[in-house]
């Protein structure tokens, strides 16, 4: 069968499974794999190509997603994300635009935008429930933040393998593309800020009445305590804060050592900054600050966290092999030969190949790795510079992001959505946000090349 077709057929078929019969996403992924690859002829290899991609994920992603929820939960317990959420609609009058800049700022020296989400994703929460937000409002504008930076800022991993491969002048592309990334994550905000809380219902949304005042009015009281006892009262009975330094370290400091082994190569920056070791002592931190709860509670607490972290990072696992099985299938390359053959103009092409090749696999980075080599025989004839053609890939790795990209998964579960819901809001907003880029990027080319 042509590989176009099965790349459709499987992600109608997903589709279904998990939006209207609501099956569970990791068997409806696995399923499908398999699926796709006997449609391909390839049964045995589809096998390898399941295992592959699961083992892929849960290598990059199991310590980070477990240490990320540890600490959000530990911290949601004691009041620390309470702090946190105090201070940021304290020193910012706009609170959603504070955690999409949060998003933006961290993504690209973590290097990952899902363990930029992951961090601050607890603090969004903490905000929503403040200002009586929609909660799915105050997620899409940190996860489309996180996106923002990590898709069109060099030298994230998205942009630096393409610059390096096509010689591009790095600081063209440096200024150009914080430039259109600022500008795109701004359209990010405001998405967040206008349509995402409305379209969802349920999960994604504050009952009807909740954190609301007496009067009615939706907005409510955000001042930071004084003392350690108005702090109880505010946040709750079951919650007990110990102060800023207990409540932003854990947070925090994990960022500055990724920050830190980013700037200096000393072989204990380079291990301590390392995500999954940054992140473990951050787990040490929130356990150390929430010793008062007792052993029990924080025993309690983590198995809690860590049953919370196998059910996402078996949706991603799922995803995995869903992307592995279909780049077996050579569904990228026969899209982006497909896009060649139309006759577009010639800034069209890159951007097209890129997502097509981002829906195929679901991963920013593997797609930015594959679509350069792809472009590199066509370059005399499309005649762009290579920092608009990075760009214009860049920007196609907006869309679509569906059931086989991890952050779909992650945002979906640390969100409390479902998978039709997700598609509404962050999805609909990456692809809002990957033509805005690709505006930017051709305004760009006109007026500058």
């Amino acid at each position: 069968m042509n590989p176009v077709f099965i790349f459709l057929f499987a992600l109608l078929l997903i589709l279904l499974m998990t939006a209207k019969f609501r099956l569970h996403p990791f068997l409806s992924l696995v399923s499908v794999s398999i699926l796709t690859g006997i449609l391909a002829g390839e049964p045995l290899g589809a096998v390898e190509a399941v295992s592959t991609g699961m083992g892929r994920v849960f290598s990059h992603f199991a310590i980070i997603i477990s240490c990320g929820s540890i600490i959000g939960l530990v911290l949601e317990k004691t009041g620390g994300t309470a702090v946190i959420a105090a201070d940021l609609v304290r020193f910012s009058r706009k609170p959603l635009l504070g955690l999409n800049i949060l998003g933006f700022l961290f993504a690209v020296p973590v290097m990952c935008c899902i363990l930029a989400y992951v961090i601050f994703v607890p603090i969004s929460r903490e905000v929503a429930s403040r200002l009586d937000i929609p909660p799915v409002s105050t997620a899409t504008a940190l996860a489309l933040g996180t996106l923002a930076s990590f898709n069109l800022v060099y030298p994230s991993p998205v942009i630096f393998s393409a610059a390096q491969e096509l010689s591009a002048d790095t600081g063209s592309l440096i200024k150009l593309g914080f430039f259109i990334a600022v500008l795109t994550s701004a359209t990010g905000w405001l998405y967040a800020k206008k349509f995402a809380g409305n379209r969802v219902e349920g999960p994604g949304r504050p009952k009807d009445g909740e954190k609301t005042g007496s009067s009615g009015n939706s907005k409510v009281s955000v001042s930071l305590p004084s003392s350690k006892k108005s702090t109880q009262s505010e946040v709750g009975p079951e919650k007990r804060i110990s102060g800023r330094l207990a409540a932003y370290m854990p947070v925090f400091f994990p960022l500055l050592l990724i920050l830190l082994k980013a700037i200096y190569e000393h072989p204990v920056l380079v291990f301590f900054g390392d995500p999954n070791i940054a992140l473990l002592t951050g787990v040490l931190l929130s356990v150390f600050s929430a010793r008062t709860l007792g052993i029990d509670a924080l025993r309690a607490l983590i198995e809690k966290a860590v049953r919370r972290s196998g059910v996402v990072l078996l949706d991603l696992c799922g995803g995995g092999a869903l992307g592995a099985t279909l780049a077996m299938t050579g569904a990228g390359q026969a899209l982006g030969q497909l896009f060649f053959d139309l006759n577009l103009p010639s800034i069209f092409v890159p951007f097209l190949v890129a997502a097509s090749l981002q829906s195929v696999q679901g991963s920013r980075v593997v797609t930015m790795l594959i679509a350069p080599s792809l472009m590199i025989p066509f370059l005399p004839e499309l005649g762009l510079p290579a920092e608009i053609l990075i760009l214009s890939m860049a920007s196609g790795t907006f869309l679509v992001s569906h059931v086989n990209d991890p952050f779909f998964w992650i945002f979906g579960e640390l969100a409390e959505l479902e998978p039709g819901q997700v598609l509404r809001t962050y999805t609909l907003g990456g692809v809002l946000m990957g033509f805005v880029s690709f505006l930017l990027v051709c305004g760009a080319y006109v007026l500058f090349y």
